[in-house]
C-alpha cells in the first residue's frame, strides 16, 4: 500500500517540529535551573557564520508550514519572526504544528506531481516537482535546522538524548 502525500509529509513534518518543542523546553528548564539567562542559549551559534538558535527554529518552522502551503496548493500563513524568548518560540512551533494539522488530506491530491518553485537568495529559483521538493528539499532542510538546534542545546550543557530528538518509538 503506498501512503498519500498527507501521510507522507504532515505526521513527518508535525513530529519534527514537536520534538523541537520538547528539546526548546528541555533547554528552557535547564537555563532557568542553572540560574542562567535563556538570551544567552537563544543567541548560541555553532560557527560564526551560521544562524543562531533562535533562528534555526524559525526556519525548521517555516520549511514545514511552507511546504504543507505549496503542496497542497493553499497559501501556508506568514509568521513575523520576531520571536526573543523560549516560550515565543513555543508558540511559534504550536502554531506551525497547528496550521499542519489543520488542513485536509484531498488538499494534497496530486501533490507528488504538482510543479513548486521555490526563490532562494543563494541559489535563484529550484523547480521541484512535488515528491522532490518534499523528499530531496523539505525534510532535509528541517531535519538539519531542529538537528542544529538540538546541538546547540547539547553543547551549552542541556541534558539532552537521542530520544529527545526522536521521541517516542514505534508510534504509528
Amino acid at each position: 500500500m503506498s501512503l498519500s502525500f498527507s501521510q507522507d509529509a504532515v505526521p513527518a513534518l508535525s513530529r519534527a517540529l514537536g520534538q523541537l518543542r520538547h528539546v526548546l523546553r528541555k533547554g528552557h528548564a535547564h537555563a532557568e535551573a542553572q540560574g542562567w539567562d535563556p538570551a544567552v542559549l537563544l543567541a548560541m551559534r555553532l560557527a560564526p557564520d551560521m544562524f543562531p538558535l533562535i533562528r534555526q527554529v524559525q526556519i525548521a518552522t517555516d520549511m514545514a508550514k511552507n511546504a504543507v502551503g505549496r503542496l497542497s496548493g493553499g497559501e501556508a500563513p506568514k509568521f513575523e519572526d520576531d520571536e526573543t524568548t523560549f516560550e515565543a518560540l513555543d508558540a511559534r512551533l504550536q502554531r506551525a504544528i497547528d496550521y499542519l494539522d489543520s488542513v485536509p488530506a484531498e488538499a494534497f491530491d496530486g501533490a507528488e506531481a504538482r510543479p513548486i518553485v521555490v526563490s532562494t537568495r543563494s541559489r535563484g529559483d529550484l523547480h521541484f516537482s512535488g515528491r522532490d521538493y518534499l523528499f530531496g528539499w523539505v525534510l532535509p532542510n528541517v531535519h538539519f535546522h531542529c538537528t542544529t538546534a538540538y546541538a546547540l542545546l547539547r553543547h551549552a550543557g542541556v541534558p539532552l538524548g537521542k530520544a529527545d530528538y526522536l521521541g517516542p518509538a514505534g508510534q504509528g
